[in-house]
């Protein structure tokens, strides 16, 4: 699994030209599923993301989570990262979960995060998205299996 955690102070998802999800301050999560990719792990990468102490304090300190500072979260499916791209100039993709197993993956990742966090908003798996934000920092984060499990 790899996710990209951008901190924003806000951002949106639009399928054919209609804002579908909205956020303001919190994190535009882009989510890779990968082949060897479990529900078992959708708990630890959830828990991992929200509690990332990436936000700043009183004191100007990146000390405070997610959930310390009341932010939200805009999903966004995205297999691309799952991207393999050591031979030649064309990726390879073989590296993903199938498209079925990987949307109902999906479907429990925004679950689990709606259990912790009051906005969960998210794209529509498969659907050809245009994805706005405002990155504050910039603060981009990558997680995979290798820094979560």
């Amino acid at each position: 699994m790899k996710l990209v955690i951008q901190r924003v102070t806000e951002g949106s998802v639009s399928i054919n030209n209609k804002i579908t999800g909205k956020i303001g301050r919190g994190f535009v999560v882009l989510l890779g599923i990968e082949a060897e990719d479990t529900d078992d792990i959708l708990s630890k990468f959830v828990s991992k993301m929200i509690k990332l102490r990436i936000f700043e304090d009183e004191n100007g300190k990146t000390n405070l989570s997610l959930t310390d500072v009341g932010g939200s979260l805009l999903i966004i499916s995205q297999f691309t990262l799952c991207a393999e791209c050591r031979h030649g100039n064309r990726p390879g993709f073989t590296g993903a979960k199938s498209p079925d197993e990987a949307e109902k993956m999906y479907e429990k990742f925004i679950s689990l995060c709606r259990e912790q966090v009051d906005i969960v908003e998210h794209g529509e798996f498969g659907a050809d998205m245009k994805v706005a934000l405002v990155n504050d920092g910039p603060f981009t984060i990558v997680l995979d299996n290798k820094q979560v499990l």
